[in-house]
């Protein structure tokens, strides 16, 4: 889909085909042929995040001394400071590991409490070995550690955990948009993830607010006029990679700003949909 990037400062402009979704397969084969110009802009100055902050202001307030947040905007905001604003954060002094996690944290040589929080949050082990722990949390995603993560997070033995509703998170962090800009924005909560196949984390979209995660092309023509079958693109996962780009992960950048895609269309929030269990090869 992307077919060139550079870097320009704190900017990152993406040329490339965007592909939106929608009912009108006409309508939406044509627009498959348009070229844009996509600008990712780091929303740079924002303060430390505490718990009952609000998120769409402290962004829309830093936004507004560089670049500011518009009509047609998509936000990358990391899931690190939406735990951290709705109180999501553990600190491990508190915790008391159960036997299970005191067995499993021998296999995997993890801290004994980290474990804990680790089974707090999961549904499924799928997988334990030596420095790895992949689960499933209680949101469906496949992931190590359940997402939990002590990076960017302030004071000793404190981790994060992932919001406790997601699609919740992103809608209330549209709203807070809405309230201050005219027309549609859409909302990203991003966090890295690996993946099979693959060395090296990417970061992901794990709910969106105010567009279409995923576009597809199946039923559509390829160039050839062959009829595409499978053809279904994450769209979100692809612009919070994106975003990655500009907001790093040690940078002190929580949130970018998207523009250009044209994508923001009101759409209610979602969960970003993860692979079945009957259709994952890996589990």
């Amino acid at each position: 889909m992307v077919s060139t990037y550079y870097r320009s400062g704190l900017r990152v402009l993406v040329s490339g085909i965007v592909i939106e979704d929608g009912s009108d397969r006409m309508a939406y084969q044509e627009r498959m042929t348009m070229h844009r110009t996509i600008e990712i802009v780091p929303v740079i100055g924002m303060p430390e995040v505490v718990v009952g902050a609000d998120l769409p202001e402290l962004i829309f307030e830093a936004s507004c001394r560089s670049v500011p947040v518009e009509s047609g905007d998509i936000v990358a905001v990391a899931q690190k400071v939406v735990s951290k604003a709705e109180g999501a954060i553990v600190r491990l002094d508190s915790v008391e590991p159960s036997d299970e996690a005191i067995r499993i944290a021998a296999v995997c040589g993890k801290d004994q409490r980290l474990v804990q929080v680790i089974l707090n949050q999961t549904v499924r082990i799928v997988r334990i070995g030596r420095g790895v722990l992949i689960v499933e949390t209680l949101h469906g995603f496949v992931c190590a550690n359940a997402g939990i993560d002590a990076s960017n997070v302030p004071g000793e033995n404190t981790v994060a955990i992932l919001p406790v509703d997601p699609v919740l998170s992103a809608e209330c962090l549209l709203k807070g948009f809405e309230t201050r800009v005219k027309g549609p924005v859409g909302v990203l909560i991003t966090d890295s993830f690996n993946r099979p196949w693959r060395d090296g984390a990417t970061n992901i979209a794990i709910a969106t607010a105010g567009l279409i995660p995923l576009s597809d092309l199946r039923g559509t023509k390829d160039d050839y006029g062959r009829e595409l079958l499978a053809t279904l693109i994450s769209v979100a996962d692809e612009l919070a990679g994106a975003a990655q780009l500009v907001m790093g992960e040690v940078q002190g950048v929580p949130a970018a700003i998207i523009k250009g895609t044209g994508m923001a269309s009101g759409a209610r929030g979602k969960l970003t949909p993860s692979r079945s269990r009957e259709r994952d090869l890996f589990q």
